[in-house]
């Protein structure tokens, strides 16, 4: 017997759902365009939560403390690099409306400002990132000002230890000092901090793990906590955990899978179809065409055929981790249309002899090249179809780990992929709607 195919319609069809899918999806739906997300879910639980901008210059050592002067580097050193060829007021647009939009949605961030944030990792390091949860601005003001912080661990809990933390800090922040403790209720055996996370959503938790808190704070104010505070409202945990303390309290986030990354991931899962999204999570488009009225996505789950037909399609496959390139033994591809992939002459010319080699290697640049309005070229240097965008890191000429700017990638991508697609979809009419994205 033929099973049935579930159809859905949308104007625009968003395939991925990473951080450049998902930032797609919400800058669409500001716009007013019906919309349709599926796709891998991506590395998005694998995240800090940081949503960095760029955070370091190919060729350089240092930090940038300044992105925005950083970026006129950027564009004069690497002019094809995805972030030089969006105008710096498109990213900070970006930034502010995305963060907006999560704030709007239960997840306050701190603002796109004008010098990047200093931001404490797992590892007890310093990174630099432009926008962050407001669950962890208080870190790095205290680590600023030099203000005198308890650092607590958690019995049971890896991939975080707060004596890491003040053994690689203490040197520049006098008076950081580490406790462990028990998590309430959860014995002395391993624990998991997504676990943690959702048991701190009962009052009564909170409460005694304030109590707790209270005890080992000693002399200090402020207290530096894994990042545990609640999965869904951490504002709202967070602001009650210091009431209950009567101390200023930050996360820190833990080596992945990270609470602030599933948090991000199953905060927009659930907002985005509030706004009217078709969200079809977790299943890899096997099939996407064009003809003249639109395009068609196949997908297929254990209930059957999905197609899902639209008029225009970001492509936002994310690189090898999600499925958007993959790596085969005579090079590089993209599985969904064979879009060409810039990449190196040879599988030999992927990886430089030392892996820590500061100039990075070949293979993190590779990815599918783009026109100024988003639209990927096809082998022939012309665009593979008018109803077709891509964004994030599946995009050519860029090394995201190493510069620190694998949201700014995302996000800004996905802003002006959007903004074309808009500008196609209804050409006299561009911009967020004035409904927003309640």
């Amino acid at each position: 017997m033929i099973e049935p195919v579930r159809s859905f319609s949308a104007e625009l069809a968003v395939i991925g759902s990473g951080m450049a899918g998902f930032a797609a999806s919400v800058f669409a739906v500001n716009r007013g365009i019906a919309t349709a997300l599926t796709g891998n879910s991506g590395a998005m639980a694998y995240t800090t939560g940081y949503l960095d901008l760029l955070g370091r210059v190919d060729g350089s050592t240092l930090s940038a403390a300044d992105p925005w002067l950083a970026l006129a580097d950027l564009r004069s050193t690497q002019p094809h690099h995805p972030l030089s060829r969006i105008a710096a007021a498109d990213i900070r647009n970006g930034f502010d409306e995305f963060t907006r939009f999560l704030g709007e949605s239960g997840l306050a961030y701190s603002r796109a400002g004008e010098h990047n944030l200093t931001a404490l990792t797992p590892a007890g390091t310093l990174k630099h990132t432009l926008c962050m949860p407001a669950t962890m601005l208080a870190g790095p003001r205290a680590l600023a000002e030099r203000t005198a912080c308890t650092v607590v661990a958690f019995e049971g809990l890896k991939g975080f230890s707060a004596r890491e933390v003040v053994a690689n800090l203490g040197s520049r922040w006098p008076g950081l000092v580490a406790q462990r403790i028990a998590f309430p209720d959860m014995g002395r055996g391993e624990v998991y901090a997504e676990v943690m996370a959702r048991a701190l959503e009962v009052p009564a938790t909170r409460e005694k793990l304030a109590a707790v808190l209270k005890g080992v704070a000693g002399q200090a104010r402020v207290i530096g906590l894994p990042a545990i505070l609640g999965m869904h409202r951490p504002d709202r945990v967070h602001a009650e955990l210091q009431r209950l303390t009567g101390l200023e309290i930050f996360e820190i986030p833990t080596m992945p899978p990270s609470v602030p990354g599933v948090r991000l991931r199953e905060l927009l899962e659930q907002a985005l179809p509030k706004t009217g999204v078709t969200l079809i999570p977790q299943h890899k488009v096997a099939q996407l065409r064009f003809d003249a009225e639109g395009a068609s996505l196949d997908l297929h789950d254990s209930f059957g055929a999905i197609r899902i037909r639209a008029r225009a399609v970001i492509l936002a496959t994310g690189r090898f981790l999600s499925g958007g390139l993959e790596a085969q033994p005579h090079g590089i591809r993209e599985p969904l249309l064979d879009l060409p992939v810039t990449q190196p002459a040879g599988r030999a010319d992927w990886y430089r002899e030392r892996y820590t080699d500061e100039r990075g290697h070949a293979i993190h640049r590779a990815g599918i090249e783009v026109d100024d309005e988003s639209r990927p070229l096809g082998r022939d240097g012309r665009r593979c179809s008018e109803r077709l965008f891509a964004a994030g890191v599946i995009l050519a000429h860029q090394d995201w780990i190493r510069s620190r700017s694998g949201a700014g990638i995302a996000i800004a991508s996905a802003y002006k992929a959007v903004e074309a697609a808009a500008r196609y979809l209804r050409p006299a009419s561009t911009g967020p709607s004035s409904q927003g994205c309640a």
